[in-house]
């Protein structure tokens, strides 16, 4: 007698949840947990790390992105401006930009502006944070902008041209009634952009560090050198964790509410 579709799917997920059983009972049954707790999980280790993970490392990985995101969001409206202009010169500057940052790996433009600038301009010296400052804003403006100038694109017609029969110029249109709109509208994939700018503050380690800027990702790697565990690394996700997942729900929430007129990194525009 043949299933019906229905029964096919009940059997199907069955036998799925069978197999993931005994895969868990075999790991149980296996694993050296007295091992794996000295490895991953040593509470003394994980101890010793405290406060600077949280008042040291975390605090950096904060200031990081926080100022690259700002810098990353001026820098893509002015983008995004550029790109809707009706200056096609204007227009050609904001495209090439766009392609070659969002062309190039974030490592790159870290190592170019930590280490290229100095050495193109003797004498001139990037303090850390202002050259992952400039990377991360660089490197994000060139997402942001897209996403924002499809928030732009999105807003009505019609709400430029009422703006505009009420005598207001078109530059204060777009400044006081087609932007915050846009704004509103882009704002869950700008809340991605941030999750995406706190991990790639990690970059931060190619630059040299002392003890006062390390970010997370170096601070978990000079406790590694100190440790034969990675439970620094267990403690250092944990922490990113701690401002990926809030940002996550927020951009959840925000798509909920508003929707999302932008595009996810990585996607062709």
């Amino acid at each position: 007698m043949a299933l019906t579709r229905r029964q096919r799917a009940r059997t199907s997920h069955a036998i799925q949840y069978v197999i993931a059983a005994v895969v868990v009972v075999v790991v149980a049954f296996t694993a050296d947990w007295q091992q794996l707790q000295r490895s991953f999980f040593d509470l003394q280790v994980a101890a010793s790390l405290f406060p600077d993970v949280i008042t040291v490392a975390l605090r950096n990985t904060i200031v990081f992105t926080a100022l690259g995101f700002l810098l990353a969001l001026a820098l893509g409206m002015v983008l995004a401006l550029m790109r809707l202009s009706s200056v096609r010169f204007y227009r050609w500057i904001a495209g090439g930009y766009i392609e070659f940052f969002r062309g190039l790996p974030a490592l790159l433009v870290v190592i170019a502006i930590g280490f290229g600038i100095p050495l193109a301009f003797p004498g001139t010296r990037l303090d850390r944070t202002l050259s992952i400052t400039l990377a991360l804003g660089i490197v994000g403006s060139a997402y942001i902008s897209e996403t924002i100038r499809a928030g732009i694109q999105s807003v009505p017609r019609g709400q430029r041209e009422a703006a505009r029969s009420l005598g207001m110029s078109p530059t204060r249109t777009m400044a006081f009634v087609v932007i915050p709109q846009a704004l509103r509208t882009v704002l869950p994939p700008l809340t991605n952009e941030l999750i995406l700018l706190t991990k790639d503050s990690s970059l931060a380690f190619l630059l040299g560090t002392t003890l006062e800027q390390q970010e997370l990702a170096q601070f978990g790697r000079a406790a590694l050198n100190q440790v034969r565990s990675m439970t620094p690394l267990l403690v250092v996700g944990l922490c990113y964790l701690t401002i990926t997942i809030p940002l996550s729900f927020l951009a959840r929430r925000l798509e909920r509410r508003y929707g999302s007129a932008g595009m996810p990194k990585g996607a062709a525009v």
